[in-house]
């Protein structure tokens, strides 16, 4: 498990793109026959992919948690990016469609992932510490809360679903939903904002060959990323995360730490970006 230790916003303006990209950019997650997570810094998230073949996958217990079981003081949502898969949690075994949600709560010893037979499943997980146990719940693409927001004048019309909220699967922190595009839109996040009180996650897919320029750091001083297919970006309270693409695209949103209210952000007025 690879760790992410996050430079300050003065140091994060001094980094080369190579060094912005080492600590901000999470690329290969999904990786054919293994686990691949990444510990933060962040609130203590854990970010991860996996993609099961021919056996099941089993979620990690590096030392790095702590704990002598992934989810002995963690919750997890996990999002199929991939084919019909199955995700075991204790005795129950979950059939996650193509998009489809599965939330899994605190003291949950045994996970595993499976690969179905139709295809490829490839599983996205975000984890972050939890005090209180919240029950299983899994959630299909049909039944996840979708609102519209934005104007297709601006490009940034788009729909959000989301899977683990307030008004949706309950948790201790965890947030997680995602986001795609109206035919015309490419910009996300815009007009931009930042979250004081939590991290958020942006794992950008359905790509192709098209990528993002992902915009991040200070609202007065920006810095940005070039992002491919099935790579995710790390947001610290203090950047904004806002990106265009060159096509169309999803992205993955989670966030952890002191709220899950939705709305609870602040806003940057355009006149103040640099």
């Amino acid at each position: 498990m690879k760790l992410h230790y996050f430079p300050t916003p003065e140091a994060t303006n001094t980094l080369s793109t190579d060094q912005l990209r080492e600590r901000f950019l999470i690329g290969e997650l999904f990786q054919p026959g293994t686990v691949v997570a990444h510990y933060t810094d962040l609130d203590r998230m854990v970010v991860g992919g996996a993609v099961p073949t021919s056996s099941p996958l089993g979620l990690p217990a590096d030392k790095e948690l702590g704990t002598s079981f992934f989810l002995e003081r963690r919750e997890i949502g996990i999002l199929n990016l991939g084919a019909p898969g199955v995700v075991r949690a204790g005795a129950t075994r979950y059939q996650l469609a193509t998009l489809d949600c599965l939330y899994i709560g605190l003291g949950e010893k045994d996970v595993a992932f499976e690969n179905g037979t139709a295809g490829q499943a490839q599983f996205y997980f975000v984890s972050t510490p939890a005090h209180a146990k919240y029950p299983t719940a899994h959630a299909t693409r049909e039944q996840a809360k979708s609102d519209p927001i934005g104007d297709p004048a601006k490009a940034n019309r788009r729909r959000i679903a989301k899977y683990i909220h307030l008004d949706g699967i309950k948790s201790c922190q965890l947030v997680l939903g995602f986001t795609e595009f109206e035919p015309g839109s490419v910009w996300n996040t815009m007009p931009a904002h930042v979250h004081s009180r939590r991290t958020e996650v942006y794992l950008y897919f359905d790509l192709g060959d098209n990528l993002v320029i992902h915009l991040m750091g200070e609202p007065t001083a920006t810095r940005h990323l070039v992002v491919r297919d099935r790579e995710a970006v790390l947001s610290p309270a203090w950047s904004i995360h806002s990106g265009a693409g060159t096509g169309s695209y999803r992205f993955v949103w989670a966030m952890g730490g002191d709220n899950q209210v939705f709305s609870d952000m602040d806003a940057v007025p355009m006149a103040q970006l640099r």
